[in-house]
């Protein structure tokens, strides 16, 4: 079986197809996986021909612009229908190379979807995040307003989706895209205990749970407690490190923080605080016993793989959704505000309250029970048998 596989810049997206894709390649399949430079080294050691799609003024890569994305939806369409020509010419000699028997795709890596439907091919998509139709949609947060500037916007939507017509592309509007259905193949990284509305899916999607990497250093617990603090790469809120160090630093816990750059700013730290660049969160967390976190769907799959409870502090729209249903579920609370009092009252609630720790376990049980990587392939292999 050949497999093209399609995803976007982001290590969020990326790292857990990984386990997915060295499934395949060790049972003998071929995945040729279309992504970016900074990505080749790990996609080559899972066992996959990488193919890079940078240097086609893929406008999808500047940050400025990724961030005007999710605020933008006329923006969203004109750069990904601008992102998939500028690929155009490049895929359609590789798929025509290739011929893969399937394609699979990132859920937001529009252009693998769009190059399925060109060239008539099995259509798979992968979700790092939760799986979303108009149930589970409810824990996102999006106003009446953001439709309505949605429907205002629908005249330049329809001029890009032109553009994808007279390339070859047979798509009708911008749901055609950007909406899977229950007929569509899915795989989904975790599990239907913890997905909202797992019910409301059809057996095409299969959750075959999170892909947790091996530890590779393991770190010393120094303390009866130990607290975990990471807010991903992007989040640079000074106060809030402030306030967690100041804290956390007059209690006997020990207090581990990842913080990526920038980790100057901070001297003269209380013996039981240690801040890092990065750590090796698998090793973090299985000697955790709270996690503050941003809620990434990866960072808290993780936490909640090694049975630690979360303290949420969600800074976008799809963080906020795994923080709801990890709040509903009972293995975390929501951080309230960053003052130092609220930091403090949070993090001791998840420590000493055993309701937090048994929820947690219970989440953690769901994703040790799925299916995994065997499973992706297994759904994979069908697929290109009967397609």
């Amino acid at each position: 079986m050949k497999i093209a596989w399609f995803c976007i810049p982001a290590h969020g997206h990326t790292n857990p197809t990984l386990r997915v894709v060295k499934e395949l390649t060790e049972a003998g399949h071929q995945v040729y996986y279309f992504s970016f430079e900074m990505f080749r080294e790990k996609i080559e050691q899972a066992g996959a021909e990488f193919i890079g799609c940078d240097g086609y003024d893929f406008e999808m890569e500047d940050k400025e612009n990724a961030d005007r994305v999710g605020k933008d939806k006329a923006f969203a369409t004109e750069l990904l229908v601008s992102s998939t020509l500028a690929l155009d010419e490049m895929t359609t000699r590789k798929v025509e190379e290739i011929r893969p028997d399937i394609v699979v795709s990132d859920s937001v890596a529009f252009w693998g979807k769009l190059v399925a439907m060109k060239h008539g091919l099995p259509y798979v998509s992968s979700t790092t995040t939760f799986a979303f139709n108009r149930h589970s949609a409810k824990y996102m947060k999006e106003s009446p307003l953001d439709t309505a500037k949605m429907l205002l916007t629908m005249p330049k939507v329809n001029k890009q989706i032109k553009r994808l017509r007279e390339k070859g592309y047979p798509v009708k509007g911008i749901l055609d895209i950007v909406q899977n259905d229950n007929d569509t193949n899915t795989i989904v990284y975790t599990s239907t205990y913890f997905q909202p509305c797992a019910e409301s899916f059809s057996d095409r999607y299969h959750f075959i749970g999170p892909s947790i990497r091996p530890i590779t250093e393991p770190v010393a617990k120094t303390a009866e407690k130990t607290v975990y603090i990471s807010m991903g790469t992007v989040n640079q809120n000074r106060e809030f490190y402030r306030n967690c160090i100041h804290v956390l630093g007059q209690t006997d816990w020990q207090v581990i923080i990842s913080m990526g750059t920038n980790t100057e700013h901070f001297e003269d730290l209380p013996k039981n605080v240690q801040i890092h660049e990065t750590v090796d969160q698998m090793a973090v967390l299985s000697i955790a016993d709270a996690f503050v976190t941003h809620c990434g769907m990866n960072s808290a799959s993780e936490g909640l793989y090694f049975q630690v409870p979360l303290v949420l502090f969600p800074q976008t729209a799809e963080q906020g959704a795994v923080a709801k249903r990890t709040e509903e579920l009972g293995a975390g609370i929501m951080l309230k505000s960053i003052s130092e009092e609220d930091i403090l009252d949070a993090v001791s609630t998840v420590l000493t309250d055993p309701a937090c720790k048994e929820n947690a376990v219970r989440i953690s049980e769901s994703f040790r029970a799925c299916g995994g990587a065997a499973e992706a392939r297994a759904f994979l292999e069908e697929i290109a048998a009967s397609g």
